[in-house]
């Protein structure tokens, strides 16, 4: 019973502007052992950025060499920077027992999923689609046209909705983090998890 139990992925996914960066900073608050996914980009860092927390900022020669070598778990290009999520990084914190959280978007999720299927999803979404505005809204950082394509992508995102394990809704800050929290518990004690702990030698 004393075999080191390896450590659970999870992916977490919601639309711009639900306040999912803002429920992940208090789960990572509440449970300090967790590891937070940073991606790779190609993209420069923006001011107050640092490498290795925000992003690991790599160039397109090193980025490209890591597709070749199959050492992404999944990676997109966006407004000509590619975004990537490191296998590697991952694989190495599962082993040692400890569980990776993913802040992935929805197509994204799909990739990594299709890939390791037992990973669990969380779709983090709006007490309203009203609310949704309002925040994005209150933001005060986008002009209109923004916010707009960023609502309609939203619409987009939640007719995926069904795809995903778990729906948490973030209406208090506090709350959502509880039920991420939960889930994490609750994918960690599944039997399929553990089941080595009692295996006999």
């Amino acid at each position: 019973m004393n075999k080191p139990q390896k450590g659970s992925l999870a992916i977490i996914s919601g639309p711009s502007g639900v306040g999912k960066s803002t429920v992940i900073t208090e789960v990572l608050r509440r449970r300090p052992d967790l590891y937070f996914s940073v991606s790779f980009t190609t993209r420069k860092p923006r001011e107050g950025e640092v490498n290795g927390v925000n992003y690991y900022f790599v160039d397109v020669p090193e980025f490209e060499r890591m597709i070749r070598d199959g050492e992404l778990l999944e990676y997109a290009n966006y407004s000509g920077n590619y975004y990537g999520t490191s296998a590697k990084l991952i694989d190495e914190k599962l082993s040692a027992g400890i569980d990776v959280l993913l802040d992935i978007e929805v197509v994204g999720s799909k990739i990594v999923h299709d890939k390791r299927p037992d990973t669990p999803l969380i779709f983090v979404i709006p007490p309203s689609f009203e609310v949704l505005s309002q925040r994005l809204h209150g933001r005060h950082t986008d002009p209109e046209e923004v916010i707009q394509r960023r609502l309609e992508r939203a619409k987009e995102e939640l007719k995926e909705v069904s795809r995903y394990d778990y729906l948490v809704v973030n209406d208090e800050v506090s709350q959502a983090a509880n039920e991420v929290l939960s889930i994490l518990c609750a994918e960690r004690c599944r039997t399929s998890k553990r089941i080595d702990l009692i295996k006999e030698d």
